[in-house]
């Protein structure tokens, strides 16, 4: 994937492609609606040499003379649902509202928003329905989609922030998305613009109260996340289906979404997996079980057998209690094997959960 691609993606997402080593000293990506506010930003701290910087009509493309920030042109918008963003010819990015998805086509790489209080309303109504019966939304699993904002939706805000990008729109008013809390205006230095996302954030109960600040009222957000703590877990799950997607696999189900493998989980309280976004996935496509690791977007195939054992100690976090739905040998010798590939099944040490 080309680097201007990798730069929309996080832009769009509000998730890091990759780990930083040092905390950013200043944005990653900008989007500018008005390529008046050009000069302005240039003379901020806020960009850098490394800064990738999107401008709406002729800007050139490369680092501007000297050095400095990339400056990549564009046609059309990254912010306005139902319209179209241009780069080069042969380069469109659609642009959907959340609410209208599952009745467009897909006809190439399309970023869908949460625009308005409507669309966040859709976004739920899907995610209750994963989560309670297993069946996710076709649109959103198509390996076309990107979801925006996905630190607002529950995905946390690990990541986001105005060091990973930055929003410009018409009147200047800088926030991390089109949708977001207002952080400052262009020309405002960078300490500003991240100590004004730290205060919006402090603010809320929620996770990331910025990215969505202005399309939905805080209040409603924060209440809904909070009634579905599950939320990020069925964003990685989203993800998982989109990667087997594109390599030609249907799942037919995800476990903890409507279903497990091991039919007594189902019913086990307060199962740990729902929980951690970041905790292996398992899927089914037919009889052929797949685990997804949502930190590295990894996927690989599992034996049945392998699949209940890894299935028992994620829902139970602890080999203990798993006993009771697989026997403990292969618990045992199970969550040894996935320990020692770097991909723990209990938060845990097996040690510690009795063995």
């Amino acid at each position: 994937m080309s680097a201007l691609k990798v730069r929309l993606m996080s832009w769009s997402t509000g998730r890091a492609t990759t780990d930083r080593v040092a905390p950013p000293a200043a944005a990653g990506t900008v989007v500018l609606e008005d390529a008046a506010h050009l000069d302005a930003l240039l003379a901020s701290d806020a960009v850098d040499d490394d800064t990738m910087i999107f401008v709406p009509g002729e800007a050139g493309s490369a680092p501007a003379p000297g050095g400095g920030p990339a400056l990549v042109a564009y046609e059309g918008s990254l912010s306005e649902p139902g319209t179209e963003f241009t780069h080069d010819p042969g380069f469109y990015l659609q642009i959907q509202a959340y609410g209208i998805s599952e009745y467009m086509s897909i006809v190439g790489p399309t970023v869908v928003r949460v625009a308005d209080e409507g669309d966040f309303e859709a976004y739920l109504n899907d995610a209750d329905r994963a989560y309670e019966e297993g069946g996710f939304a076709d649109f959103l699993t198509n390996p076309a989609i990107q979801l925006a904002d996905l630190p607002a939706l529950g995905a946390g805000p690990a990541g986001d922030g105005p060091g990973l990008r930055l929003h410009a729109g018409p009147t200047g008013t800088l926030s991390t998305s089109p949708g977001g809390t207002p952080l400052g205006t262009v020309g405002d230095g960078f300490a500003q613009l991240t100590e004004a996302w730290t205060r919006a954030n402090a603010g809320s109960e929620a996770p990331c109260a910025v990215c969505l600040g202005a399309a939905v009222p805080e209040p409603v957000r924060a209440a809904a996340l909070a009634a579905r703590p599950w939320l990020g877990r069925y964003l990685a799950a989203v993800q998982a289906l989109r990667d087997l997607r594109a390599r030609g696999i249907v799942v037919d189900g995800v476990s903890g979404f409507g279903e497990r493998l091991v039919s007594g989980l189902a019913d086990h309280s307060d199962p740990a997996d729902t929980v951690h976004a970041d905790r292996l996935l398992l899927l089914r496509a037919g009889e052929d079980l797949y685990a997804h690791e949502p930190r590295r977007g990894r996927s690989f195939r599992l034996g049945r057998d392998v699949a209940e054992a890894a299935e028992a100690l994620l829902v139970c976090d602890s080999a203990d209690q798993a006993a009771s739905y697989v026997e403990r040998a292969r618990l045992d010798t199970v969550g040894e094997r996935f320990g020692a590939a770097g991909l723990a099944l209990t938060t845990r040490p097996l040690a510690a959960a009795g063995k």
